[in-house]
């Protein structure tokens, strides 16, 4: 696009009119594509000038307003450092002639004039020079204010890479012009007093400064700002907008004084002012305006959360004032559940702490709140009197009662879980509640049962034995969340096996009905996995509802689940008898897949054989009975009839990547279910894999490859064919990831193909190490240090860490030696790139997680042979760039020595994360 030289104005005009206006989606995305190309270009800096200098229309402005402030984000370094004050001057003289056309060109241009300044170490004291030059204009204080509140915002960018030592400096002279900027907003509130406009942006922009943490506290608390926040969330009459702007403040200021012992003033004005606002909250309440409850409720968590500490060591004293609890289980009365889940986080906070210290004498005190709050939650967790059938769990109203039940699990070892229980119980046994009240109570019971101690429990076996006599009369909600809390209930039917019969009974009943037969399959699951033992004598019984599954209405995933409970009770068989019932198991999938077979041969139609892969790997996966050694695998047998159909299956679908993933995972689970035992599957599957692997790159053949290896990698008799299938599937591989852009492109090749190597190196060092392949493998490795994909990434740090930590350990092997030469030659060969590689990627395009991995390849580099690591070490830090292209410095001499010493005199591996976290900082 850009080839032919600047495009003209004109051009640029129909493009911007096209991506707004044209009515055909192909021209609005020919138009967005042509314009992004122009971003990324060197033009773009002096069109979007130019556009805002002409001052057409919105759009184009907006258009030009993005392009400016993109182009400082991403690509400052584009501009000559003597540009950049003319830059600044025209970005100023933009923003003042275009402050009445849109408050979103505003934005844009005080964001491009915020990250110019951030990143202009020339331009000293910017926000000293910003005010001085237009507070004495009224008009100009609306984009002022904007500018100085995106300011802070942006301090911490991830697109602006400025670096620590920069970060450092602004961060020091922002809060030198901090009480300067609160000034600025009091007069600004005393000029234009009730204009609210101009007010939510006094609040937005002193909420900024307070969550950078740089103003003074001493300051703020006698503050007149302070005090006009308070009453305009007092006032009744308050707008929602100008309600929101003051609640979002208040907020922030109490997350800046999260440490209240050195901010003791400003947390006093805080406390004192949010304790008034209860009245209001009761005003908002009654005039149904629930965005103000929404925000009064909001700014009581916040105070909870901010106090928590000083409310647990010195409760009801001073700042400890449990009239905090109180105003948040007053917001766990409203009605709305949406306000009640607000302060989730701090009771699940609370309970965390009081768990920690552990302290009887502090839960007697707490208990009361908790209390009160499971009964608030209860009540909330209730349905609509009118609603019909299940309980919905997708919807806003179902994740809510989700968390609910996590935040139960979370809290009730204050009230104890027994007590809870037998009380809830109590409930339902003594009144004659209305459907809605006790499906919620059995909803609660169902979210502690687990934590209720099952020994002899004489409330369990009765509450167990009561529900399981429902009758099918009443509601199906009650009949859903009833089945839900047997399942949870499977501990006390292991303890108890003359319920298992009246148990298994029940959930058959619900199995058969369709609103039910999910839930039910979970519970039998669930019972399958606790009560193994118990089950044996109902595999039977397990046998014909797995026989006969798709006649019931289950969810795939509640069907999957029955059949893992299936498995996991017939592995606990006599071995004798576990053949004939896994190949019974496993009929009616392998049916299915040659009728699709079947089908496919006489009518070309192709059917989705996936389900019944999947229902194949779970029975695979969890058949794991107790084989002695000698004895051969009972499933074996099983495994090597149903290869043929999985060969058919796979070579049918061999161009669709879902099908052969899910074809891999069934083999994967059959060739870990008998392990050696797959010998004779070994030799046509390695052929098969590879010979669809160079038509069709499927990474996940490579993950299967590393299970084969994995099971056969210490077979002297297979190491030679393993090799030659990894050499064969790397073959494609590179030239999938040599592709422009192929590493970022197939982040699940790279996974797949570096856990291949890591397995070999695991199970056969000397085989891969003397391979002409293990060349390439590390080059691609090198490559791949740079990708930040979290699992692609971890693969390749976890390979190379491995390789060199063979030639590092001395395990007593008769091959060590042998290892140790060829890992040094292999470090001769690639030492110093990886090390550069390494630290150019941590530095520049690896997330902070990522960086123990890197700190572990460089200290398995350095235990292998330190003097040489030292100076290929030095010599990448001599690579690095010093300064930043705004004339900033982002790293000094004494900063390298400094890392170069950490690291090479480090004397275990944390110590070198340590250091990297710091030095990486430098350059973020």
């Amino acid at each position: 696009v850009m080839e032919g030289g600047k495009p003209s104005l004109a051009l640029v005009y129909q493009a911007v009119q096209a991506l707004y206006h044209d009515p055909d989606p192909a021209g609005k995305e020919r138009a967005s594509v042509w314009l992004g190309e122009l971003q990324r270009s060197m033009y773009a800096w002096e069109i979007s000038d130019q556009l805002l200098q002409l001052k057409q229309d919105v759009e184009s402005c907006y258009f030009a307003a993005q392009t400016m402030k993109m182009k400082i984000q991403t690509s400052f370094y584009e501009l000559p450092p003597e540009t950049h004050n003319a830059l600044r001057d025209s970005l100023l003289t933009h923003i003042q002639n275009l402050k009445d056309l849109s408050p979103i060109i505003v934005t844009q241009l005080a964001l491009a004039i915020a990250d110019l300044a951030l990143q202009m170490a020339s331009w000293k004291g910017c926000v000293h020079t910003l005010i001085e030059k237009y507070n004495n204009d009224i008009s100009s204080m609306p984009f002022l204010v904007e500018i100085l509140t995106v300011l802070p915002e942006e301090v911490h960018s991830r697109s602006l890479r400025i670096g620590a030592n920069r970060r450092t400096e602004i961060i020091e002279d922002l809060a030198y012009y901090s009480s300067t900027v609160v000034t600025l907003l009091t007069s600004c509130v005393e000029k234009t007093g009730n204009d609210e406009k101009m007010l939510i942006k006094v609040f937005r922009c002193l909420g900024s400064w307070f969550n950078l943490g740089v103003l003074d506290s001493n300051f703020m608390a006698s503050n007149q700002l302070l005090m006009v926040l308070f009453q305009v969330l007092q006032r009744d009459e308050t707008s929602t907008n100008l309600h929101e702007a003051a609640s979002d403040c208040v907020c922030s200021a109490l997350y800046a004084i999260e440490n209240v012992d050195t901010n003791m003033a400003l947390a006093l004005q805080l406390f004192q002012g949010v304790l008034t606002l209860e009245t209001a909250y009761h005003m908002a309440v009654a005039r149904e305006d629930l965005d103000k409850v929404l925000n009064y409720c909001r700014i009581f968590t916040e105070l909870c959360e901010t106090f928590l500490e000083t409310t647990v060591r010195s409760p009801g004293q001073g700042m400890g004032d449990l009239r905090t609890l109180e105003l948040l289980l007053i917001c766990a009365g409203h009605p709305q559940y949406e306000v009640v889940e607000i302060s989730f986080n701090f009771w699940y906070r609370l309970g965390e702490h009081l768990y920690k210290i552990n302290d009887a004498a502090l839960h007697t005190i707490f208990r009361p709140y908790i209390q009160r709050l499971l009964h608030c939650l209860a009540r909330h967790c209730q349905l609509d009197p009118d609603h019909e059938g299940i309980p919905e769990d997708t919807d806003d109203f179902g994740e809510f009662r989700m968390r609910v039940s996590d935040l139960v699990k979370d809290v009730i070892f204050l009230v104890g879980s027994m007590e809870c229980f037998s009380q809830l119980y109590s409930t339902l046994k003594e009144g004659n509640p209305p459907w809605e009240v006790t499906e919620a109570v059995l909803f609660i019971m169902a979210a502690i049962a687990k934590s209720v101690d099952p020994e002899n429990n004489p409330t369990l076996s009765e509450v167990l034995q009561q529900v399981v006599l429902l009758p099918e009369s009443v509601h199906m909600a009650v009949r859903y969340t009833s089945i839900e809390l047997v399942g949870e209930m499977s501990e006390v039917v292991d303890r108890n096996p003359r319920f298992l019969d009246p148990v298994l009974n029940y959930l058959m009943k619900g199995l058969r009905e369709k609103p039910l037969a999910s839930a039910a399959a979970k519970a039998i699951h669930n019972i399958c996995s606790v009560c193994r033992d118990h089950m044996a004598q109902h595999f039977q019984g397990l046998l014909d509802i797995a026989r006969s599954l798709d006649s019931f209405a289950l969810s795939t995933e509640a069907a999957v689940g029955l059949l893992k409970g299936t498995a996991l009770v017939l592995a606990r068989l006599p071995l004798e008898k576990i053949a004939e019932c896994l190949s019974d198991l496993c009929a009616v999938q392998v049916l299915a897949l040659k009728k699709l077979l079947a089908e496919e041969s006489t009518n070309g139609k192709s059917a989705d054989p996936t389900v019944w892969l999947d229902r194949l790997a779970v029975i695979f996966r969890h058949t794991n009975p107790i084989v002695e050694n000698g004895q051969t695998h009972p499933c074996q047998k099983v495994i090597q009839e149903i290869w043929p159909v999985l060969s058919d299956t796979l070579n049918t679908h061999q161009a669709d990547n879902r099908i052969v993933e899910r074809c891999c995972r069934c083999l994967r689970f059959a060739v870990r279910c008998v392990g050696k035992g797959s010998a004779s599957l070994l030799q046509p599957l390695v052929t098969q894999m590879v010979s669809v692997y160079q038509v069709y790159p499927h990474s996940c053949f490579l993950y299967l490859g590393s299970i084969l290896v994995d099971e056969y990698g210490m077979e002297e008799g297979c190491r030679q064919g393993l090799l030659d299938m990894l050499q064969a599937l790397c073959m494609p591989t590179f030239q999938l990831l040599e592709q422009p852009n192929g590493l970022r492109n197939h982040p699940d090749t790279v996974d797949d193909l570096f856990r291949l190597a890591t397995r070999f190196v695991q199970r056969s060092p000397v085989t891969l190490l003397s391979s002409s392949i293990i060349v390439h493998i590390i080059q691609c490795a090198i490559a791949a240090t740079s990708l930040d994909h979290r699992d692609a990434n971890c693969s390749v740090m976890k390979f190379v860490r491995d390789l060199i930590h063979t030639g590092v350990a001395n395990d007593h092997e008769e091959d060590f030696e042998v290892r140790k030469q060829l890992i040094g030659q292999a470090m001769e060969q690639h030492g110093q790139q990886l090390v550069t590689q390494l630290m150019h990627s941590c530095c520049f395009c690896l997330p902070p997680y990522t960086l123990p991995d890197v700190a572990e390849v460089l200290w398995e580099v350095m235990v292998f042979d330190r003097p040489t690591f030292c100076r290929w070490l030095e010599n990448a830090l001599k690579g690095l760039p010093k300064e930043t292209s705004g004339g900033a410095v982002t790293v000094t001499h004494k900063q390298l020595t400094d890392f170069h010493k950490q690291v090479t005199s480090a004397e275990e591996c944390k110590q070198v994360c340590w250091a990297i976290r710091e030095f990486t900082r430098l350059f973020r």
